[in-house]
């Protein structure tokens, strides 16, 4: 069995915890290193890990070893997706790209921009809306502020539709398929953008997790 709590990256082992007998126990200060590490990695020196996303950190990074414990007690169900929004440049597209390489299953999630599954569906139609509603492991980054989908004259709510798909391949997989996103956006501009048909879904679909409205400009 592989050690979930060892990461390797280059020549170096991070240990992010310990096994106890079968079980995995995360440090979670462990963690935040190795996130800082990895970030610099990924996103540049410039990244760092800010006290003041502590709090929400913790529980991403619960999510993504579902901590039973944790979970339970953060009302996070590790059988839906995430739905993390913030203001522009809080980093919510950085901490979803760093944080699925603590996923113990090393399943990645790809991060795809919203607008380009609208333009997708404006150059080839509903086909996008199959290939992204029905399949993949995905994290949809920036959902609401893409454009309008128009193919052929006929005006269609892209995300909208996406994200309904999902929804049925969510509720006929018991938790299996899910589903990722990012947004800007709040409740009733999400409601206003998609409808209250999608917005209802996607409060089955995802666990909402917030930065501060106060968050600055991370850029």
């Amino acid at each position: 069995m592989e050690n979930p709590c060892k990461l390797i990256e280059g020549d170096t082992v991070y240990e992010i915890g310990t096994m106890q007998g079968r079980k995995a126990v995360y440090d979670f200060e462990k963690m935040l290193a190795y996130l800082e590490v990895k970030g610099k990695m990924l996103l540049g020196s410039h990244f760092k890990i800010y006290e003041e996303d502590r709090p929400l950190l913790f529980k991403l990074c619960n999510y993504f070893i579902a901590d039973p414990k944790n979970c339970q007690e953060m009302h996070i169900d590790p059988k839906k997706g995430l739905l993390l929004t913030g203001p522009v440049g809080c980093g919510k597209t950085s901490l979803m790209k760093l944080l699925r390489h603590l996923d113990p299953q090393r399943r990645f999630y790809e991060m795809i921009p919203c607008r380009n599954v609208s333009f997708g569906f404006n150059h080839i139609g509903y086909k996008t809306i199959e290939d992204y509603g029905n399949s993949g492991y995905y994290c949809f980054d920036d959902l609401g502020v893409e454009l309008p989908g128009r193919f052929y004259g006929k005006d269609c709510n892209v995300m909208g539709e996406v994200l309904l798909s999902r929804y049925e391949r969510h509720n006929l997989s018991k938790g299996t398929f899910k589903t990722h996103a990012t947004t800007n956006l709040n409740a009733e501009e999400l409601e206003s953008r998609y409808g209250i048909r999608v917005r209802s879904r996607m409060k089955e679909m995802f666990n909402l997790i917030a930065f501060q409205k106060h968050t600055g400009d991370k850029r």
